[in-house]
């Protein structure tokens, strides 16, 4: 672990890896006073503070006296995504996992998925699995337009697309549920920590 400052009002957590960093924002799960936020990232941790409030020095000893735990993960609440698996890549996911496409349909549904941190776009919440088994490759092309809605898997990660975009990974299918909304709070829906349960649309 590798603490910088970043300017005057905040740390960045330097680690080895994803597991890293999920261990290390459970761990840092409640904030002393005058922390603002907690952001994780692939391979970071931004911690953000009111200079008015606290300093870096005492952010970066609070941070390295944090206890995180190998495995662990955020306790974020719960969403449910309901999805329609009509997703023109679902007979190619399941060639790659060596299963059927009703097989992946259950296992999709089946696993619980954690947003380990957003990134690409607004809203777009890059979900870690719990288990994994989700090691499916981006597409070779990627298409020029990915709808609103789809839901996807790639590189060992889960997502919903927030708004129609470019995109490279393979599409399970659709959802309907509005994933980012600036006239909500907050207005995205899948925020790092938040555990989804996707299941079958009917």
């Amino acid at each position: 672990m590798r603490l910088l400052p970043s300017g005057d009002a905040g740390v960045l957590v330097e680690l080895a890896d994803l597991d890293e960093v999920l261990a290390l924002h459970a761990a840092l799960a409640d904030p002393p006073a005058g922390v603002l936020d907690v952001v994780p990232a692939a391979r970071t941790v931004l911690v953000v503070l009111d200079p008015g409030r606290t300093t870096t020095a005492a952010v970066a000893s609070w941070v390295r006296a944090a206890r995180p735990v190998a495995g662990a993960r955020p306790r974020g609440p719960e969403v449910e995504v309901p999805v329609h698996y009509d997703g023109a890549d679902l007979a190619d996911v399941a060639a790659a996992l060596g299963c059927s496409p009703a097989q992946v349909v259950a296992r999709h549904t089946g696993t619980v998925w954690t947003v380990a941190f957003g990134g690409f776009a607004p809203g777009f919440g890059y979900a870690v699995p719990d288990g994994g088994g989700w090691d499916v490759p981006r597409r070779s092309t990627p298409r020029t337009r990915v709808p609103a809605g789809a839901v996807a898997v790639a590189g060992g990660f889960g997502a919903v697309y927030p708004q129609a975009s470019p995109g490279g990974w393979q599409l399970l299918g659709r959802t309907d549920l509005a994933v980012f909304d600036v006239a909500r709070d907050p207005a995205a829906l899948l925020r790092p920590g938040v555990r989804i349960r996707f299941t079958e649309a009917r």
